[in-house]
């Protein structure tokens, strides 16, 4: 199974926009063909899943500088931030203890997940039996977190998602051959 069609799988990409891909199509083609055909909301799917977890959530972050946010935004920003200079088990539980603690109700705790579920284990730091996350939640709290800042201002939402997928759709090239 390609990369491409795997995470379209994950990613739980709509029927029409599946069939728009070809295995062989590199990370770069298939989100392209997919935004060219109008299914803007699948290729940020695919374009989360495809990016290395480390440059989706830096991708997240560089989006989120130019947002005004509160200060719990603010806070899983500086955690989802911390992650990504030092890709630790303690900065990646701090985040997803963050997120999990705010129970997934703000921009702060989705870009904190991104993070938080980048690896490691989901079951409390007490509990010895690992539970560690899916591959792709990571993606999906990029998705969440995209979409939320671009519905920060209600009437642009379109063109601000895809003004921040244009952001990261050089990063599939940049490294296509890092680990997901």
């Amino acid at each position: 199974m390609s990369v491409v069609t795997q995470a379209s799988t994950q990613m739980g990409l709509s029927a029409p926009a599946s069939a728009r891909l070809r295995p062989e199509m590199t990370p770069q083609l298939a989100v392209q063909t997919l935004l060219d055909a109008g299914d803007t909301q699948d290729a940020l799917k695919l374009l989360a899943r495809l990016l290395p977890k480390r440059y989706a959530v830096a991708w997240l972050l560089q989006c989120a500088r130019d947002q005004p946010l509160g200060l719990e935004d603010k806070a899983g920003a500086s955690l989802a931030e911390k992650w990504v200079r030092e890709p630790n088990e303690d900065n990646r539980r701090a985040a997803y203890e963050f997120a999990n603690a705010g129970g997934y109700r703000s921009l702060g705790a989705w870009l904190a997940a991104a993070a938080g579920w980048s690896g490691g284990s989901l079951a409390p730091a007490t509990q010895e039996t690992p539970v560690p996350p899916a591959e792709h939640l990571t993606a999906r709290a990029t998705v969440a977190a995209i979409n939320l800042m671009a519905a920060l201002i209600e009437e642009q939402f379109e063109a601000r998602r895809s003004a921040f997928i244009g952001r990261a759709m050089s990063l599939l090239n940049a490294n296509a051959d890092a680990h997901r």
